[in-house]
């Protein structure tokens, strides 16, 4: 996935691939193509592609996923693409989190 993509390291997915059962839904749901199922686990392959739509959290009987649907930065995006405009949600340098380092966003 190319043509839409998200800022690098501020997604709040995280995959535990312990829990993980390889039921593959996360795969079928995801829009962007952020899953690939390797050896019966889940793998992340394309984390900024990830728009926070929760959709891959929903279908995941074990829990092995999280995600923050619809805060940060992805619900600016989906308002800029949308409107063909540009995506702002308020983020700066001045909100990095330094334990995670990553941007808190809205």
């Amino acid at each position: 996935m190319t043509k839409h993509r998200y800022l690098e390291n501020v997604t709040t997915l995280v995959l535990d691939t312990d829990k993980c059962v390889g039921c593959g839904l996360c795969e079928m749901v995801c829009p962007h193509g952020v899953f690939e199922m390797n050896e019966g686990k889940a793998f992340l392959v394309d984390k900024d592609a990830c728009i926070e739509c929760g959709a891959c959290a929903l279908n995941c009987s074990t829990k092995a996923l999280e995600v923050n649907p619809g805060v940060g930065c992805a619900a600016a995006f989906i308002f800029g693409w949308l409107t063909s405009g540009e995506p702002s949600c308020g983020c700066s340098t001045s909100n990095i989190d330094n334990k995670s380092n990553t941007t808190k966003c809205c």
